[in-house]
């Protein structure tokens, strides 16, 4: 079994992220994506960070019926923050018979060097990077474990969503629609992080 790892805040998942789970089950020939939901990433503020739980659920609304793409909550039993070496390492050692691959972007991977242990991860999994933005992923690009996609250029981003949410602008068609309904709800329910 292949699995893509993609790590992130989802905060709130939207349709870039889609775009790229789906785009790297197809072009890297993947069984499956997990999408696994860090409670807090070590090199990321948790200023403005919705609830862990709200999400999980809301990548699982996001995902839908796709069996192919999964949400993942292995991180939330895992000390903090969250370190994406020992993320892997647990993973390995509970699934031995998988094959895992990291999915970042080429702005991740170009500062893969202050990741926690980035030697080892290189050294034992493969890493499939699709461009954002203007990075092209450094030195990183360069190396053997890593693969370097063009996807699809989604210029949407969680921190741009919560910027409109706060001037209570509309978000429709950023996300999914069940998406948007949960988060609705959030606001009514005052459940908020910071609004």
């Amino acid at each position: 079994m292949k699995v893509g790892l993609y790590f992130g805040s989802f905060n709130p998942i939207h349709h870039g992220h889609l775009i790229i789970a789906e785009f790297m089950l197809n072009q890297a020939n993947l069984d499956e994506v997990w999408m696994i939901v860090s409670p807090q990433n070590p090199l990321k503020s948790s200023v403005d960070l919705y609830p862990e739980k709200d999400r999980l659920r809301m990548v699982e609304l996001a995902i839908g019926e796709n069996e192919r793409i999964k949400a993942c909550d292995v991180e939330f039993g895992m000390p903090r923050p969250s370190y994406s070496i020992n993320t892997l390492k647990h993973l390995t050692d509970t699934h031995p018979n998988y094959e895992f691959f990291l999915i970042m972007g080429t702005d991740t991977l170009q500062h893969l060097d202050k990741w926690k242990d980035f030697e080892f991860i290189l050294m034992n999994y493969k890493i499939l990077s699709y461009q954002r933005e203007s990075s092209l992923g450094g030195e990183f690009a360069k190396n053997q474990k890593v693969k370097v996609y063009k996807a699809p250029a989604i210029q949407i981003s969680a921190t741009y969503i919560r910027g409109l949410l706060r001037m209570k602008k509309s978000i429709k068609y950023l996300v999914p629609e069940a998406v948007h309904e949960y988060l609705n709800a959030l606001k009514e329910n005052s459940a908020l992080v910071s609004a």
